[in-house]
């Protein structure tokens, strides 16, 4: 029991770090002149620094970089950087768009492109609860949007655009880059990724062209994106999800959202109708209708 409550309490501690990660990304978006294209690569190459020094001086700088030893090794980390360093572009891209709470609702679609990615890797059409899932995923997405008037759109289409791509970049870094997250430590493996992400995105988007009015509150605010939303979120839901498991993971994935909807209303004054609080219920219906599907597979493979 013990343990379990330690997991339960690490998983949403991870969450509620991310979506306070995002809220100061809207933050710095809304009221200190930051854009996507700048916060991105400077949060990906913080973090990913700390986070390689931090794998070095737990496992030592050989272990570091022993990914790069091997040619498949490589291929994977590579994938595996590509699909990270873009769900965190579009992650905070759509919160430039909109809001954080809108783009972790977005983003937590993740296990329905995970359940169809399953689906198509095994040749097997999907189940009755996956397609059940898709489409209280769709449903709540639609009401939260449009507020249940699609003449009205509540955010801008390109939003939901990106946030969609966040959350299919999710799927893609969990499900394909499978042996190196078997062979090396997940913490190292998302501090390079996020090392060559800044790397990218710097020379893509010529970060040093833009020009920064610095201040106290955008340095604290830039230190807690990166310290928040990486360095502390990502080792807890982690640690917490080697308790209890993943299946019930995908659960506590609520604490990102519900965090970010309840900062955006005390912080930001957003307000929220019916038709949000009817899509959010829907929300959680799909995450539960997912938890279900990945129990039953479990208990069939046994």
């Amino acid at each position: 029991m013990n343990r379990q409550m330690k997991g339960i309490f690490l998983a949403l501690m991870g969450g509620v770090c991310w979506g306070v990660s995002g809220s100061l990304g809207q933050y710095l978006f809304m009221y200190q002149g930051i854009n996507a294209r700048w916060l991105v690569p400077v949060r990906l190459g913080l973090a990913g620094v700390v986070l390689l020094a931090y794998s070095a001086k737990t496992h030592g700088p050989a272990s570091a970089l022993a990914p790069w030893k091997d040619r498949d090794d490589r291929r994977e980390l590579f994938l595996y950087g590509l699909a990270v360093s873009l769900n965190q572009f579009f992650y905070y891209q759509t919160i430039e768009f909109s809001s954080a709470s809108l783009c972790t609702i977005l983003q937590s679609q993740s296990p329905v492109f995970i359940l169809l990615i399953m689906s198509c890797r095994r040749k097997k059409k999907p189940t009755v609860t996956e397609i059940f899932s898709v489409v209280l995923a769709l449903a709540g997405v639609f009401l939260i949007t449009t507020h249940g008037n699609l003449r009205g759109m509540n955010v801008a289409p390109a939003a939901v655009v990106t946030g969609l791509l966040a959350a299919l970049f999710v799927a893609v870094y969990n499900t394909e880059p499978v042996h190196i997250l078997q062979k090396h430590s997940v913490l190292m493996l998302q501090g390079w990724a996020f090392v060559m992400g800044g790397i990218l995105f710097t020379f893509v988007f010529h970060i040093w062209t833009y020009q920064i009015h610095w201040n106290a509150l955008i340095i604290l605010s830039i230190a807690a994106v990166v310290l928040i939303g990486n360095v502390i979120a990502f080792p807890a839901y982690m640690k917490g999800i080697s308790y209890i498991g993943p299946q019930k993971g995908i659960l506590f994935g609520f604490a990102e959202p519900a965090s970010a909807a309840l900062i955006g209303a005390a912080v930001f004054h957003q307000t929220f109708t019916g038709y949000d609080v009817l899509g959010f219920i829907l929300f959680m219906f799909m995450l539960l209708m997912t938890y279900m599907s990945t129990v039953r597979e479990k208990v069939v493979a046994v």
